[in-house]
């Protein structure tokens, strides 16, 4: 029990850092590959994927308790490992203990009509690869990947979780600081979005230009208005058809 009341000691912020960066030190001459969220200052993202994808998580929250506490972990430096593979991310989030709890997060796949619907609605929006992962494109297209349950961004009924503290809450903090995780980890590589939402952004670009071409074919197919007929042409050049 803590000096106060059976609430624990106040620990601020700083020694608590200093206290996570040297388990990190002794975790990585364990695990080299290991890989911390570090957030500078008090913005957890600051990329447009990273942005979009914590806005999301904060959607569908039911527990604004447990997002605030997860925003305290990550900018703490809690979260010292985070791995994003297809539809799955590992974490291990550093509590009071001195061993880190292991998160489990898993992400269902994008449905390919929902992508197929994306691809159709982006309407060669998307000028190449570069432009689509700094998240430099048009409004109406950052509307369209972010629309509630039918963009690119998961629902929360697509992400499901685990933790392996002993916290009875379906969301605990440590899970809510790797769902933050996660946005942050956006800002140093946006294409883990697509990684984690198992998109091939090629493919997403191919789909939008071969709609594209798809939709000027069958236009093409269409007879216009525009297009003089054989006996019109000679009238307008004053021939007289044969």
């Amino acid at each position: 029990m803590g000096r106060y009341g059976g609430f624990p000691e106040y620990v601020p912020v700083s020694v608590k850092k200093e206290r996570i960066r040297k388990q990190v030190a002794r975790l990585k001459k364990k695990n080299p590959n290991l890989a911390p969220i570090v957030i500078e200052g008090s913005t957890i993202a600051k990329t447009w994927w990273g942005k979009a994808w914590n806005q999301n998580l904060e959607l569908y929250a039911d527990y604004s308790n447990r997002l605030a506490r997860g925003r305290s972990y990550i900018r703490s430096g809690a979260v010292v490992d985070l791995q994003i593979e297809a539809g799955l991310v590992t974490a291990l989030v550093q509590g009071s203990r001195r061993t880190p709890y292991e998160v489990k997060i898993e992400i269902d796949p994008l449905a390919e009509n929902q992508l197929d619907s994306i691809a159709k609605l982006c309407d060669q929006k998307i000028a190449d690869l570069e432009q689509l992962i700094a998240g430099k494109f048009p409004k109406e297209l950052a509307e369209i990947f972010t629309v509630k349950g039918q963009g690119l961004f998961p629902t929360n009924k697509e992400i499901h979780f685990g933790c392996s503290c002993p916290d009875w809450a379906s969301m605990c903090k440590h899970v809510t600081a790797v769902l933050y995780g996660i946005g942050a980890r956006f800002d140093s590589d946006p294409a883990l979005f697509f990684t984690l939402r198992d998109i091939d952004f090629h493919l997403l670009i191919k789909k939008t230009i071969d709609q594209k071409m798809q939709s000027m074919l069958k236009n093409a197919e269409k007879p216009s208005s525009r297009v003089l007929e054989d006996p019109d042409v000679f009238a307008l050049f004053g021939i007289e058809g044969i």
